[in-house]
């Protein structure tokens, strides 16, 4: 008996009370508190309630703000014209179980199931998924985190027992004041049909918070949903970052072998502080279809490309945010695409390239730049090629992996392609050609008798176009 009670204080330790004192005290992947100037994260729980939530949908309109619901499916199911109303509202909605039920008195298939009836719930009612989920009285369980890795586990900052309607409204203010400050995630409750709590409780709330929005209004404030408190957060933790001995010399360390790998396998830089170099190396793989109705075979000739990573490095230190990351690679790209045709015209080395040709995470939107992108064949090579491109983001991004999480499934490595004749086209000039290159790219003089090309520079718009699609 002794035994049986010592295996089973085992099993509560680490199932439930570790993880539970982990993410509450270290914030161990869970999100509970931003970094923010003059913004204030507002989230309710156990909603919908038809009665209390339509109310607090019109008083968050009258101030401008937007708000996080963390929905019981039950609840849910019943009223998915207040879902409706939220999505429409500009409000996220996030899930709390199907029923109010902690997760320590759940195996982990009932909550695993309870988690996506309510997700489907959601969809149905908005036609989107969500992706954040705050277990019921916020208690976690070592399975919370191994086998919900797709979804954000939401806390809290403050919460002020605005379930129980004896607190009253003066004393619910008085609290809710004392946490008027940025970065605050404030927990209340929309709905008083959960067990412990008091069905009119949310009537209080109701008046706490139009005092509470009201001051906050008067010293500047701004009330915003969950996702973009996050987003603010990476960005001043970002802004801030400051690496440490240890990273500095991991990242020298790689910057070091990059160089080293240059030299052994003979890149050749695009030209100075330029962000490609290139190889002439043999295609191995299957055919690959290109524009214009070329194919490319095995051991073919490419020209391949190589970003340079101190450059990246750089860019990613200096880049605010990921758009901004995207529209100086962009420039980057569209100022090196000649540069390269400049350097190769002519040179007996590159004559027989039949493509220009690399593989990396960062490919979203280079179809403006004339490339095809496909996917690697599964097998070795590529999950070799995955992990070790995710190391190379995760060492050279100055924050680490805080960027790169939220795009964690859009992190994979495609093969980029153009075809010779068509890079031509883009970015060389007659000029740029002797006779045998005019040879290996027939049919192009016509298209180009004028002495001109068909690249151009994009426009302010296409810029941002683009970099919505570059952006991992």
């Amino acid at each position: 008996m002794e035994n049986i009670l010592l295996w089973m204080f085992y099993f509560l330790t680490f199932y439930a009370f570790l993880p539970g004192l982990i993410s509450r005290t270290f914030g161990f992947r869970v999100f509970k508190r931003g970094k923010a100037e003059k913004e204030i994260a507002l989230t309710f729980d156990d909603g919908p309630d038809p009665v209390y939530t339509p109310q607090l949908l019109d008083l968050l309109k009258r101030y401008n703000a937007k708000a996080t619901f963390f929905v019981v499916g039950i609840h849910a199911e019943k009223h998915p014209e207040l879902l409706q109303r939220m999505h429409a509202e500009g409000h996220k909605i996030g899930i709390h179980n199907y029923v109010h039920k902690s997760n320590w008195l759940m195996r982990p298939s009932t909550v695993k199931k309870q988690i996506h009836m309510t997700s489907d719930i959601i969809e149905k009612a908005t036609g989107q998924r969500t992706n954040f989920y705050r277990p019921p009285w916020g208690i976690v369980n070592l399975f919370d985190f191994a086998k919900h890795g797709d979804l954000q586990i939401i806390l809290w900052s403050s919460l002020f027992s605005d379930w129980r309607k004896r607190v009253g409204v003066p004393r619910l203010t008085k609290r809710m004041m004392k946490k008027l400050k940025p970065g605050e995630v404030l927990l209340l409750h929309d709905c008083g049909a959960t067990p412990g709590a008091d069905e009119d409780a949310p009537a209080n709330m109701l008046q706490a918070l139009e005092m509470y929005m009201e001051e906050g209004v008067k010293r500047g404030y701004q009330f915003v949903h969950i996702s973009e408190m996050m987003t603010i957060t990476d960005r001043t933790k970002e802004a801030n970052y400051k690496p440490g001995l240890l990273k500095r010399m991991i990242v020298g360390a790689w910057l070091a072998w990059e160089k080293v790998f240059h030299v052994l396998f003979k890149l050749e830089s695009c030209g100075p502080d330029s962000i490609f170099h290139i190889r002439v190396t043999k295609y191995h793989g299957r055919d690959l279809a290109l524009d214009n109705g070329r194919t490319l075979h095995d051991k073919d000739d490419v020209i391949e490309l190589h970003l340079d990573n101190g450059k990246l490095h750089r860019l990613m230190k200096e880049s605010k945010s990921l758009m901004h990351l995207a529209i100086r690679m962009i420039r980057e790209v569209e100022q090196t695409m000649p540069r390269l045709a400049a350097l190769i015209a002519g040179r007996e080395e590159y004559k027989d390239a039949r493509a220009v040709y690399g593989i990396s995470m960062i490919n979203r939107g280079v179809e403006k730049f004339g490339f095809n992108v496909s996917d690697l064949p599964k097998g070795l090579f590529d999950r070799m090629t995955r992990v070790y491109l995710r190391l190379m983001l995760r060492v050279l991004n100055p924050a680490g992996k805080s960027r790169l999480k939220d795009h964690r499934e859009k992190m994979k490595p495609r093969i980029m392609a153009m075809s010779i004749e068509d890079f031509w086209q883009r970015y060389g000039t007659g000029d740029m050609m002797d006779t045998a290159w005019k040879a290996s790219a027939a049919g192009l003089e016509d298209s180009r008798a004028d002495g001109t090309n068909e690249q151009t520079s994009l426009s302010h718009t296409e810029y941002e176009g683009a970099a919505r699609g570059f952006t991992p």
